[in-house]
């Protein structure tokens, strides 16, 4: 049985030792500083190529709009949604001497709210110039009811309204009156989020589309001077906003952006939750973002000591966006405004914004007098007297990116199209070269008639993984290899370790595995055995797994896609090393590692079978990989990969495999 295959490793490994000291060290994986530098040497890849292929306005122009294409799509919104009726209702206003406030929802899509307040100014006749404000993360709730963020950010709606702007603030979806959910993967361990392709940067970068749709109804609004801001989370969809909607004439995102090197090397991910990420399909670095917006006006404005949106990133993503506002001369229309304090909400920050749009939305430069401040209770602003029930925004996450289409009826255009789209949306964070990985022999021994040798390579620049082969002793050319996939538990090594260092030097000493080493050195016979473990992550506090998992994503791979990754290099370094015996590969694999071997499996020659335990139904509940299930799913793979090798599906505890060829 597999299962007893899996558990091969350790009890040799355990007889090893009993027999004698093993002179080898057991395993390489990366470790702390590894994988910090494996982070930043792919940090730097993506940093270097971004923008590198810009030289002039021209090619500027002719790619601007492939990377808007492609922002639409790492936000789930390509195609695009439809633009379903609105159904806007204005559920009550409150006034005020100088301005009215609407509160009122719409629906983005059909039962997908939006609740928001609209200030509209008392003393301006005909339309206005209008700002969309954006609410950041501050969740205002009472006795068991949410009033929405837009009540936090009250002051901006009332500055604005008071200075002649209508401003239409909007809740976010996890923090409105109907509360989503922003923490799939940083929380809820949601991993399927990524398989989905989903993330709710696109359900509120979608309702800020509709937010500007609504706008273009209002009679009270000049469409052709509308701008839009926020700060934080509310800052980080103007800049998405901006970048999608040339709508937008005018932005001040306040903080919302930094670099990678901020977010992943620098841990500020861990400071952020899901809605500030797109799923990064195609591996951008956030100025590429930022500079979608030229040449239209943009403020960078940041505090100098905002812990999640680092000043050093700031200032290296305006340097970089500088250049495409130079290439258009407009540098004029590119400010930065960096002010003293932490990451939150000052007068230091809100003043400049407020002159900025003063100054291009209605040319006027002249000094502010008027401080922005709170008016009203929570409950005077809230939309709802009782929530909807056919609400979709608690479960938006489920249906708002699409599954992939069924099957095409020509099967071989089906398999080019699956594959193509595995390359493309799903395994590009895949190194170019994928030459066969140089081996490095750590050790030979020989103890109780079994050869064991351990072979180091690296899968990836600060990769070092290890294959460990078991034959009988003298055995020159197997007739067949089990490559045999796991996760070899640090717990049952160490212990293995332990047992072997008692025993150093006792040959004659009784082992308790003795007779599990007689009956498995039979079944060794004319097969070698090699154990592989792909990269896995150090042990580390208990939440830092969570946020290393996250910056793989950050960089457009996750930690099984690269575990795939692993396990192609290492059916190509065992086929290499047994190439010249012709030997039968079989690759073996249990539970959500036999996922990453299946897919490996597809982009690997040279595999003859494949023997998989107790394989997921979905990658709903198996390995998550960006974007895959936009593309197919396992059963999918499973019928891909028996077009290739001869496949055993084995039910967890079955004694024989379903085999289909």
């Amino acid at each position: 049985m597999l299962t007893l295959a899996m558990n091969f490793l350790t009890v040799l490994l355990t007889v090893v030792f009993c027999a004698g000291a093993f002179s080898g060290n057991l395993r390489a994986q990366p470790d702390d500083a590894m994988l910090a530098k494996y982070f930043e040497s792919e940090t730097a890849r993506l940093r270097d190529r971004c923008l590198e292929e810009i030289k002039t306005l021209d090619d500027w122009n002719a790619r601007k709009g492939a990377y808007r294409e492609q922002l639409f799509d790492m936000l789930g919104l390509h195609p695009l949604p439809a633009k379903t009726d609105l159904k806007p209702v204005v559920t009550g206003k409150v006034e005020h001497p100088e301005f009215t406030v609407e509160k009122l929802h719409f629906q983005s899509m059909p039962g997908l709210y939006v609740t928001a307040n609209l200030y509209l100014p008392k003393n301006v006749t005909g339309s206005a110039p209008t700002i969309l404000y954006l609410c950041g993360h501050a969740r205002v709730f009472t006795n068991g009811v949410s009033y929405g963020n837009k009540a936090f950010y009250q002051h901006h709606g009332i500055w604005f309204a008071r200075n002649g702007y209508a401003c239409l603030v909007i809740d976010t979806l996890q923090l409105g009156e109907i509360e989503g959910l922003h923490h799939g993967t940083y929380r809820e361990g949601m991993w399927w989020w990524n398989a989905r392709g989903y993330t709710p940067a696109g359900v509120e970068a979608w309702n800020t589309i509709r937010a500007l749709d609504y706008l273009a109804t209002r009679p009270e609004v000049d469409n052709s001077r509308i701008g839009v801001t926020g700060r934080s989370g509310g800052g980080a969809y103007s800049w998405v906003l901006a970048a999608l909607d040339d709508r937008v004439k005018v932005s001040v995102p306040v903080a919302g952006i930094t670099d990678l090197e901020n977010y992943v090397v620098d841990h500020a991910v861990e400071g952020h939750c899901d809605c500030m990420f797109v799923v990064n399909t195609y591996r951008w670095d956030y100025p590429l973002l930022a500079a979608l917006t030229a040449p239209r006006p943009l403020l960078f404005s940041n505090s100098d000591k905002d812990r999640i949106f680092p000043l050093d990133g700031i200032i290296r993503t305006h340097a970089k966006v500088k250049k495409i506002y130079e290439m258009h001369n407009a540098t004029n229309h590119l400010g930065l405004l960096i002010t003293e304090g932490p990451h939150t909400d000052t007068q230091d920050l809100q003043v400049p914004a407020f002159r900025w749009f003063n100054r291009f939305l209605k040319n006027d430069d002249a000094p502010i007098e008027m401080a922005a401040k709170k008016m009203f209770a929570p409950e005077e602003l809230k939309v709802f007297e009782a929530l909807p029930k056919d609400q979709i925004n608690t479960r938006i996450h489920e249906s708002f990116v699409p599954l992939a289409n069924a099957a095409s009826a020509d099967a071989t255009a089906q398999r080019e199209s699956w594959m193509r789209g595995l390359k493309e949306k799903v395994f590009a964070g895949w190194p170019e070269d994928d030459a066969v990985p140089e081996l490095k022999t750590i050790s030979k021994e020989s103890r109780g008639g079994v050869k064991l040798t351990v072979l180091e390579f690296d899968s990836q620049e600060h990769v070092p993984l290890r294959l460990y082969i078991f034959q009988k002793a003298g055995l020159r050319k197997p007739r067949r290899v089990a490559l045999q996939i796991n996760e070899l538990p640090e717990l049952a090594l160490r212990r293995v370790q332990g047992f072997a260092a008692f025993n150093a030097g006792k040959e004659s000493a009784p082992c308790s595995a003795s007779s599990e080493f007689a009956r498995l050195r039979e079944q060794l016979g004319e097969e070698a055995v090699v154990f592989f473990a792909p990269r896995n992550l150090p042990e580390i506090p208990e939440r830092k797994p969570v946020h290393l998992r996250r910056r793989f994503m950050l960089l457009g791979q996750t930690l099984d896609g690269m575990r795939a990754w692993d396990i192609r290099q290492a059916i190509g370094a065992v086929n290499a090393l047994f190439a010249e015996n012709k030997t039968e590969l079989v690759l073996r694999a249990e539970g959500p590692m036999a996922v990453n071997a299946l897919y490996a499996s597809l982009f690997a020659s040279g595999v003859d079978a494949l023997e998989l335990e107790n394989l997921p139904a979905s990658h709903r509940d198996g390995p998550d990989y960006l974007n895959v299930l936009r593309v197919m799913d396992i059963p999918q793979a499973v019928e891909i990969a028996r077009e290739r090798a001869n496949v055993s599906l084995i039910p967890a505890s079955a004694a024989a495999p379903v085999s289909k060829r």
